[in-house]
């Protein structure tokens, strides 16, 4: 197929490898997962170069742009041209502080384990 033609988003997912089958790719439209230009669409919406769409796989927000259509699974190098990844990074890890957990009945603390968890507390 040439580079023009429109093809099915569900095709296209599963050709460019944001999913492992095109059955996958279709449950994802059908539960409303895959948006392009902003609307929801059904498996059979067809896309176009240039057309924005955003896809959640594994719970990520994914933004896709489409370069070049493609209706057959291709090498992941032959993929990647045909995709414009523009998803955001993620945002960086925040470490948080380890927080003292007394087993139960294990009755109040001693001034040595006071002190310890004043200490792990930063006081």
């Amino acid at each position: 197929m040439n580079d023009e033609s429109p093809v099915r988003v569900d095709a296209w997912l599963w050709a460019v490898r944001q999913y492992k089958t095109r059955s996958a790719a279709t449950a994802a439209c059908r539960a409303g997962h895959v948006r392009v230009n902003g609307e929801r669409v059904k498996a059979a919406q067809l896309v176009r170069p240039g057309d924005e769409l955003r896809v959640r796989v594994a719970g990520f927000d994914r933004h896709l742009v489409v370069r070049r259509t493609l209706v057959k699974r291709v090498s992941a190098a032959l993929a990647a041209t045909a995709v414009d990844d523009r998803t955001p990074p993620p945002p960086p890890r925040t470490e948080q502080a380890i927080v003292p957990v007394r087993d139960r009945g294990a009755g109040r603390p001693t001034k040595r384990e006071r002190r310890d968890i004043e200490r792990l507390r930063g006081r």
